[in-house]
């Protein structure tokens, strides 16, 4: 179709129709059971960073659910970790949610995914039903997530690493035996150069509030590849679907070499990608994207680079 014809296929936001709410039978319950989740590893970090021992250095630290059960006393302590970082992914969830009623497209609520990891989740995510309409809205929704995400995880950040503990020389060696470490991002080492002035990276316990964050930063970068359907996918498919074929393929490549010089992760995000056929669905375009929304996209960038890192996750 092209002309005038074409343009009939749009229908005006206030003129579609607004689907139902989403029902909660399975969002409330993953939600709750995420919780429970969220809280036990939280308990578990709790304890180790008031004695400052390392986060992840026994079984107990890896999988704490069976030393919860016979402390169920500390899982109050969790509490911090599991708000802040089930926060932090609901505002990131939400944000794609409320895009998605306001320009009438069908999705679901939240859904939260518990599971027995280093964080206790595997994230969440919702399921848009509905077919953009142009490529504007594309851009709002991908984008909405992102900014609701980092909104929350900036100030959760200060919080966290102002209350980390700083080690000395003889803690910091004891930390370094242990199995697992959070890599640094670009905007966490500059929070703690800016807070801990003159105190290496290493020598930072971080508080399980900074822990949570982190993560915040880890699932805005991830969403933020600019590949397939990824929040980063559509932004750039918004901007230019030819460019968003050419770099999703390459994201692959460079997602391969990345899991075998640094981190075996992006082979997992590497595989959700071809899950997704790589490829977006067509999105019409009707209007220029104008300058506001070109500059979120630049910021989209911008929030991407000081969040990522080649090493998340740094195993001894």
């Amino acid at each position: 179709m092209s002309g005038p014809a074409f343009l009939l296929w749009r229908v005006p936001r206030r003129e579609r129709w607004q689907p139902p709410w989403p029902p909660w039978r399975w969002a409330l319950p993953l939600f709750f059971l995420t919780l429970l989740t969220t809280t036990v590893v939280g308990a578990r970090l709790q304890y180790n960073f008031v004695r400052n021992l390392p986060a992840y250095r026994t079984n107990d630290d890896l999988f704490p659910f069976l030393w919860a059960w016979h402390h169920p006393g500390q899982l109050a302590g969790g509490l911090a970790f599991s708000l802040a970082l089930m926060s932090i992914l609901l505002a990131h969830e939400l944000g794609h949610f409320l895009a998605c009623r306001y320009y009438r497209l069908d999705s679901t609520f939240p859904l939260f995914l518990p599971a027995p990891t280093l964080i206790g989740t595997m994230g969440a995510f919702i399921r848009i039903k509905a077919a953009f309409n142009d490529r504007r809205e594309l851009l709002d929704v991908g984008i909405a997530g992102p900014l609701a995400g980092i909104a929350l995880t900036l100030p959760l950040l200060l919080y966290g690493v102002a209350t980390s503990h700083v080690l000395s020389p003889a803690q910091a060696m004891l930390w370094r035996q242990q199995w697992i470490e959070f890599g640094w991002t670009p905007l966490a080492q500059w929070v703690a150069a800016w807070l801990h002035p003159g105190v290496a990276a290493s020598r930072i316990a971080l508080s399980p509030v900074a822990r949570a964050a982190w993560m915040g930063l880890l699932v805005t970068m991830l969403n933020l590849l600019p590949a397939a359907q990824l929040d980063g996918g559509h932004i750039l498919y918004a901007c230019s679907p030819r460019l968003h074929a050419i770099t999703s393929w390459a994201s692959l490549g460079v997602l391969a070499l990345a899991g075998w010089f640094y981190w075996p992760g992006w082979y997992m995000l590497a595989a959700f990608i071809l899950l997704m056929r790589v490829r977006h669905p067509f999105v019409p375009q009707f209007e220029p994207l104008g300058r506001a929304r070109t500059a979120l996209a630049w910021l989209a960038v911008l929030i991407f680079l000081v969040s990522f890192t080649l090493l998340p996750v740094v195993s001894s």
